[in-house]
């Protein structure tokens, strides 16, 4: 079936339900942002591959919904489907609500499936449609009936993450979220978040690509531990492993009927991961909503963690170093290079690294006017060819046992133009600007994002995608609740802690011409104590070395100047033990003062 074609067979089934218009999410039944094949809806129906985005479906009309970092890329992929982009800003607003409230009658019914629509969307949705008297139907799955050859959920054997690696076991990870029911006085726990489950339990899986997580749901207790999870994705050892550590294992998907039989108590939630299908199925007068303990717990990465985070970070510096030495090499020698060629050459490097377990997202190889395009994934037919000339951004990461990376660099190919140099250093000292900053406990990353933004800014130049992220360790590459916002929504309301890692990664993209990125990962440690309070800052723990050959040397303060030195000799430092005397070379002119 072609694009046309399964919008024809999703409106028959709207005609038979007689439903107006349907809203096709992103998500699957747990919130989570990238998903397993079973769950790719909207990618199904619309043949965009983006990782966020949301269509809109009416009996004669259709339209996808998607941020800048998506544009380009849409509107090549919607072409000849009859989906029309729509360029969403504000992605707090659901501005395709309103677009389906046009398109259909007063009192018509708009279907969303109840498990892809977390509960605090349900009323945000249904609030709007209330002064239309549109109905929400949230218990049809229309898309389920009009996709024939729908994906199972993946049944793929889960693992053990050892304790040597996580720093905590289970069973005192376990202790800590009931430490934190009991302080809140919640008797019962309901856990949705497949990477919440999968760091509490220190288990991992494959359901999901570069995400190394499993599907499950989890109910905590003073007294009992219930994980989710079919039996057969259970190897028998870890089997006998859970139920000493006294975790009952129940089928997936019978929670639906836990929740509906919910034992006695009242229970903590969260409406923003908790589907609207099972909300609706707890009792109401049992229902607490209140903190994500988990989440807050993982976003603070031990001692432990940390040591083996920098271990990873340097095999993934090994594995970029000899990447661009071969890419160095093909071009000299006139070798055709593609952007996938490169794409998978790194995960070679990466997989010659001890603990690797695949890349932590799709590498984004843009050469040229390709690395405009934030989130670009270059596929073998359409992708660009790289010569020995212009500039080429790679935003790449891997998963290792001992950590998760997310690593960008932009690097001149040949001689760039004035405006690239003005824009590359531009984007370095607002990284450096946010790499230096020292600031006070209860700091948040809305507060500090304009340190990095601040130099384009002065040239009336900005990007359209948040600075940095949380990062997961050994798990998902965007791990809230931290990160660096240019607004007061989504994650940058929340106060850096000791602890939490964190990407630093300011950038500016010239349509069709170039792209520019500039990324490291951080790691919140103490600074020092003051009359004013305690001081926090960032420790940078990602080890390559930072393109210098853009660089308009004269436009940097000497502060900049020493923060890029200092950082250079680090990165020597830490990878020149590794490589061949070569390779050594290599980094030391690489890693030269400047």
């Amino acid at each position: 079936m072609n694009i046309p074609d399964r919008l024809i067979a999703l409106r028959q089934q709207m005609q038979q339900h007689h439903i107006d218009a349907i809203i096709i999410p992103s998500s699957d039944s747990h919130q989570s942002e990238y998903v397993a094949a079973h769950w790719q809806s909207r990618v199904w129906i619309s043949g965009f591959t983006g990782s966020a985005g949301t269509v809109a479906l009416s009996a004669t009309k259709a339209g996808l919904w998607t941020d800048s970092r998506y544009w380009i890329q849409a509107e090549e992929q919607l072409r000849g489907t009859g989906i029309e982009l729509h360029k969403q800003i504000n992605r707090a607003q659901p501005t395709f609500l309103k677009w389906a409230v046009e398109q259909i009658p007063e009192n018509g019914k708009i279907a969303i499936d109840g498990r892809q629509l977390s509960e605090s969307e349900y009323r945000m949705y249904a609030r709007l449609l209330k002064s239309r008297n549109i109905e929400l139907v949230t218990d049809l799955d229309l898309v389920g009936a009009a996709w024939p050859t729908r994906p199972q959920l993946p049944d793929n054997p889960i693992f053990e993450h050892p304790t040597v690696y996580a720093g905590k076991s289970r069973e005192e990870k376990l202790l800590e979220v009931r430490n934190h029911m009991e302080r809140l006085r919640v008797p019962n726990y309901l856990l949705t978040g497949l990477d919440d489950i999968a760091w509490l339990f220190n288990l991992r899986g494959t359901d999901v690509a570069c995400n190394p997580v499993f599907y499950a749901y989890a109910s905590i207790s003073p007294d009992n531990v219930t994980l989710f999870v079919d039996a057969a994705k259970v190897p028998n050892e870890l089997r006998k492993e859970l139920a000493e550590a006294g975790i009952e294992l129940r089928p997936y998907d019978s929670i639906l009927e836990f929740c509906t039989n919910f034992p006695e108590g009242q229970v903590l939630t969260q409406p923003t991961s908790l589907n609207r299908l099972l909300y609706q199925a707890l009792p109401p007068k049992q229902i607490i909503e209140g903190p994500n303990i988990v989440r807050h717990l993982k976003a603070i990465k031990n001692e432990t963690e940390i040591n083996h985070l920098k271990e990873a970070m340097r095999k993934d510096g090994v594995a970029l170093l000899r990447l661009f030495r071969w890419l160095d090499k093909m071009l000299d020698a006139g070798e055709a290079v593609t952007e996938v060629q490169v794409a998978e050459q790194l995960d070679q490097f990466r997989a010659a690294q001890s603990g690797y377990h695949g890349e932590s997202f799709n590498a984004i190889v843009g050469y040229q006017g390709n690395g405009a395009i934030v989130h670009y994934h270059a596929m073998p037919e359409t992708c660009a060819t790289i010569k020995k000339a212009g500039v080429l951004l790679l935003d790449s990461g891997g998963q290792y046992i001992d950590g998760t990376t997310d690593i960008t660099r932009t690097v001149a190919l040949g001689p760039v133009g004035e405006k690239t140099k003005l824009a590359y250093t531009l984007v370095l000292q607002g990284h450096i600007a946010l790499a230096n900053i020292r600031f006070p406990e209860g700091t948040n990353g809305a507060q500090l994002d304009p340190l990095a933004r601040m130099y384009l800014w002065n040239h009336g130049m900005n990007y359209g995608h948040g600075t940095g992220h949380g990062v997961g360790f050994f798990l998902n590459v965007h791990e809230p609740p931290q990160g660096f916002v240019a607004s007061a929504a989504g994650n940058g309301l929340t106060p850096f802690k000791v602890g939490m890692l964190t990407s630093n990664e300011p950038g500016y993209y010239e349509a069709n011409e170039f792209g520019i990125r500039i990324e490291n990962l951080v790691v919140c440690v103490p600074d020092r104590e003051t009359p004013s309070g305690n001081f926090l800052k960032f420790d940078t723990i990602t080890y390559f070395p930072i393109e210098l050959d853009m660089v308009k040397k004269d436009m940097l303060s000497s502060e900049e100047i020493d923060w890029i030195n200092n950082y250079h000799q680090m990165v020597y430092q830490e990878l020149a033990s590794r490589v061949s005397e070569e390779e050594k070379a290599w980094l030391k002119t690489k890693c030269a003062a400047i």
